[in-house]
């Protein structure tokens, strides 16, 4: 039951009414028995700036930024977080007496669904699968957890080497086709394996990027961003290899309650979360 007293959060984008994230929330504060209220707003470009000012003013204590406001948002916050100004993208905001900054929780949410696992990614050679919009995240997790060697296996590489460059400043990652013999040749040496392509994701749930499983040790961790479907045709082959196995849900849950966690300081259970995400993705008949 809503009160006077509700504290209202929420996320923005355009299109919004597919967003998983009101489910995802609600049922993480409805478990933790909190008045909290969290709710999907439509804005659209154009308004994006009246829109910020509006939930500074109503008093949102924070909401989520989903696309295509996500680089958009930065210039109408009053402070950026590190790791949103490396990415270059916020996808959450937190509100402190009309006091905007900027976050991006994806890192925590990617790394925590590993550690979760008992996978820690330090030390450890990483190969990860594509380039595009997910993979700057990713990459600057694994670099703040000091993995030992990034390699970045793609189609092009004319595409995904300036996203290289861009962090060479923190550590040195190797560009390679995936095709290559060289990328065949890191293969044996890596303890984790990371699909951020959409290669598998539903409906073309047949396909998977270009791995030579025969060179992949039993023992590396695989991890695929997509969650739907829950296992792709990437994780079914590693798991089948004899690998430890986590799918995207882990980011998507761990990036919202990282999110609520700095709005409120609070921790949400993030059980009910990934149950309620679950049950959206596959509602019953």
């Amino acid at each position: 039951m809503f009160t006077g007293k509700t504290i209202n959060m929420g996320v923005i984008g355009n299109p919004i009414a597919h967003s998983l994230s009101p489910a995802m929330q609600n049922a993480g504060i409805q478990a933790a028995g909190l008045d909290y209220a969290y709710i999907a707003m439509p804005v659209l470009n154009e308004n994006l700036r009246a829109a910020v000012e509006g939930l500074r003013a109503l008093g949102f204590r924070g909401f989520n930024v989903t696309i295509p406001h996500k680089q958009a948002i930065m210039e109408y916050l009053d402070e950026i977080h590190e790791d949103a100004k490396i990415i270059g993208a916020v996808n959450a905001v937190k509100n402190e007496n009309g006091h905007l900054t900027g976050y991006n929780t994806d890192v925590t949410g990617f790394i925590e669904g590993m550690k979760q696992q008992g996978f820690s990614p330090s030390g450890k050679n990483a190969v990860l699968l594509g380039a595009g919009g997910a993979a700057r995240a990713i990459i600057w997790g694994l670099i703040k957890e000091k993995v030992s060697t990034l390699t970045i296996g793609v189609r092009n590489t004319a595409k995904a080497q300036p996203v290289a460059d861009y962090f060479s400043q923190y550590m040195h990652i190797q560009v390679l086709n995936w095709d290559s013999p060289e990328f065949a040749a890191r293969l044996p040496q890596a303890h984790l394996l990371i699909n951020s392509t959409p290669l598998g994701m539903t409906p073309h749930t047949d396909a998977m990027p270009p791995v030579n499983w025969d060179l992949i040790r039993p023992d590396t961790f695989a991890y695929d961003i997509i969650y739907t479907p829950a296992e792709t045709l990437f994780l079914k082959t590693a798991r089948e290899h004899g690998c430890q196995t986590l799918n995207g849900e882990a980011m998507l849950v761990g990036q919202g309650a990282e999110a609520f966690r700095l709005w409120t300081g609070l921790t949400l259970p993030q059980a009910p979360m990934a149950a309620a995400l679950r049950a959206a993705l596959c509602p019953k008949a």
